[in-house]
């Protein structure tokens, strides 16, 4: 028998290349698959704390130009801290802004005020295309930042697009009075805004009789957060629990007591 024929020993080598093998072939992971999947993991963890905070810098930061860029072309040269420093200094534009918004507010609290503010509406009214944005941007401002003005009251769910499936929707209030008198019947109806996930400012005003709202106890902020996230951020396990209680109470009747 040649030197060529003699069966050779199995080495280390060997042996370890077929225990792998034969992992593989059990289901079994190597180690540096164990490696990866926790430097992924690593990996994902950091990304969720470090991404939220990063795009909220940037959008901060990002705000912040945004008005340095149109207030600080209005400051005299004399105003501008970057006169007397060899480094621009972020934040000064919005500064100046926010103070010069209050100081508008406090204008318009006197009479003096006032006058002035009532003849700019008054020129702004007699412009054909400015009037009715100007309109439209009062109204919405007013709605939203003024603190007597009229906003979402509930949160709410109603059957669409069919029977059985339901929308979310924010209560605005009762209808108009022409609409309560063209549809209503002398039934109690309802204004609702079914907003479109992920972007809220756009939806469907729907006027509809009350008795089909489902009116829940969530919050604004969180019904905004579940629409915007399309479904993945929604209220505290625990709010949602809550509500399926009280909901689940409701449905239930007492029974009657037998009449002796």
């Amino acid at each position: 028998m040649n030197a060529k024929d003699t069966p050779r020993a199995p080495s280390k080598q060997d042996a370890e290349g077929q225990e792998d093998r034969l992992g593989l072939l059990a289901g079994r992971e190597p180690a540096s698959s164990h490696l990866g999947s926790r430097l992924r993991g690593y990996f994902l963890t950091g990304l969720i704390i470090v991404g939220p905070v990063a795009i909220t810098l940037y959008v901060v930061w990002w705000f912040i130009n945004l008005v340095d860029g149109w207030v600080k072309p209005l400051l005299p040269q004399a105003f501008q801290l970057e006169t007397y420093l060899p480094f621009d200094v972020p934040g000064v534009g919005l500064i100046v802004g926010i103070l010069g918004l209050m100081m508008v507010g406090a204008l318009t609290a006197n009479l003096f005020g006032r006058t002035i503010v009532g003849y700019s509406e008054m020129m702004l009214d007699r412009m054909p295309v400015v009037r009715g944005v100007y309109r439209l941007l009062k109204q919405i401002f007013t709605t939203v930042f003024s603190g007597s003005g009229s906003s979402f009251k509930r949160v709410g769910l109603i059957e669409f697009p069919r029977k059985g499936l339901y929308a979310l929707v924010f209560v605005s209030g009762d209808p108009p009075s022409e609409v309560k008198g063209k549809i209503g019947n002398g039934e109690q109806l309802m204004t609702v805004f079914m907003p479109n996930a992920p972007n809220p400012t756009t939806g469907f005003v729907v006027f509809m009789p009350a008795k089909d709202v489902i009116l829940l106890d969530m919050a604004i902020e969180d019904g905004a957060k579940l629409v915007v996230s399309a479904g993945l951020v929604g209220p505290p396990q625990d709010a949602l629990q809550k509500m399926a209680q009280e909901a689940k109470r409701e449905k239930q009747v007492p029974e009657e007591e037998p009449v002796v």
